[in-house]
């Protein structure tokens, strides 16, 4: 039996790889894009995740003789190092000399001076699916400010990890912040470039703008994408980013998700927990003030699952929850912003199981997966 397991994984693991290979994002498909940008003065959305191969994408850019003559970077920064929700100061790429205008803080959308000049926004940004990751929210506004502003937007198209599910609540009006700006579920299961689609057709920016998919080769959302370069400090790996819809709740409470450790988003803890696996969170590079900075934390280690999740695990967070030293603080106000509801919180201080709540879930799933059919590029 143990020897029929092994087989399965190593076949597995090769479909996995040969879907890799097989896989051709945007930005390679430079025969396609390079034409619309000749003579044009091109703003890229980016940060260290927007790569052709391996070169990044605005030297890839330069080379081929594009004008690029501004970055607008998101949260995180142009070379993606910053804390989670650290203040971004605008600069000059070293590099290249380019202006770079930060996206995160006061500022996270461009106003019409900053877009002077330009005649094409082309976004490339590595997602990983959540409705709480931002960088879908910067592409929000970025769609938002070039409608307003008659500039023309081309997305090059990159595999959503996360792209084989969706599931979660939907988020419920009066829940609108920078970590739910639509009314979807936390795992939507769409590329960027489908997702920009949504924003556009769904009528959710005050002015819809001209907008350009530029679409991967080979892709399905069923296949396996281990991302070549981290998209954020905080998710190092397949494994993290698998884990992040369910383990990012957390953040809006007393458990620490292994912020300041070598594993972030891949186990979790709190001092008051009882375990024998345990982490002390320190500060360092992309976690300066981690959550329970240096007191040691027991919890869970999830870095050797046998399976990979196609759902949202709750019953973490319920068992924490029931297992917390102060119920009343065990929820913050960040908490409900993540959920997009207040039903989540109430639902599990109320004792309710994983299945009760998901059930109530169901409807608003379905409807949304009726809305989003419009709007798949791939299988």
């Amino acid at each position: 039996m143990a020897k029929i397991k092994q087989i399965f994984l190593l076949f597995s693991l090769l479909l996995s790889v040969l879907s890799y290979s097989q896989i051709k994002v945007a930005a390679e498909r430079t025969n396609i894009y390079i034409p619309l940008l000749k003579q044009q003065k091109v703003a890229v959305v980016g940060n260290q995740s927007s790569r052709v191969g391996n070169t990044h994408l605005v030297d890839s850019l330069i080379t081929l003789g594009i004008d690029v003559v501004k970055v607008f970077s998101p949260e995180h920064g142009f070379r993606g190092t910053a804390d989670a929700g650290a203040k971004i100061e605008d600069g000059i790429d070293v590099k290249t000399g380019i202006p770079i205008v930060s996206l995160y803080g006061k500022n996270k959308k461009p106003y019409a001076e900053q877009l002077a000049g330009i005649d094409i926004l082309l976004f490339d940004i590595q997602d990983v699916g959540a409705r709480f990751y931002t960088y879908i929210s910067t592409l929000h506004y970025i769609m938002e400010a070039a409608g307003e502003n008659n500039i023309k937007v081309i997305v090059l198209d990159r595999p959503n990890p996360n792209g084989h599910y969706v599931d979660g609540p939907i988020r419920e009006k009066g829940f609108k912040s920078f970590v739910g700006m639509h009314p979807i579920p936390i795992v939507h299961g769409m590329t960027i470039g489908e997702y920009a689609q949504m924003i556009n057709g769904e009528n959710w920016i005050s002015t819809k703008c001209d907008l350009s998919v530029i679409k991967m080769g080979n892709y399905t959302h069923d296949m396996s994408y281990d991302l070549p370069i981290k998209p954020s400090p905080n998710l190092p790996n397949a494994r993290s980013i698998n884990l992040y819809p369910s383990l990012c709740l957390f953040e809006g409470t007393t458990v620490s998700i292994g912020r300041g450790t070598s594993y972030p988003f891949q186990h979790f803890g709190a001092p008051y927990l009882e375990s024998s696996y345990s982490f002390t969170p320190k500060s360092g590079v992309g976690s300066k003030n981690p959550k329970h900075k240096n007191t040691e934390c027991f919890g869970a280690d999830l870095r050797f699952q046998e399976n990979y999740l196609t759902a949202i695990n709750l019953n973490w967070l319920i068992f924490c929850y029931n297992n917390s030293d102060n119920k009343e603080k065990f929820f913050t106000n960040f908490f409900d912003k993540l959920a997009g509801t207040d039903k989540l919180r109430l639902q599990i201080i109320e004792g309710k199981t994983q299945k009760e709540i998901k059930k109530t879930w169901r409807f608003g799933l379905e409807e949304f997966q009726k809305i989003r059919k419009n709007y798949l590029i791939y299988n």
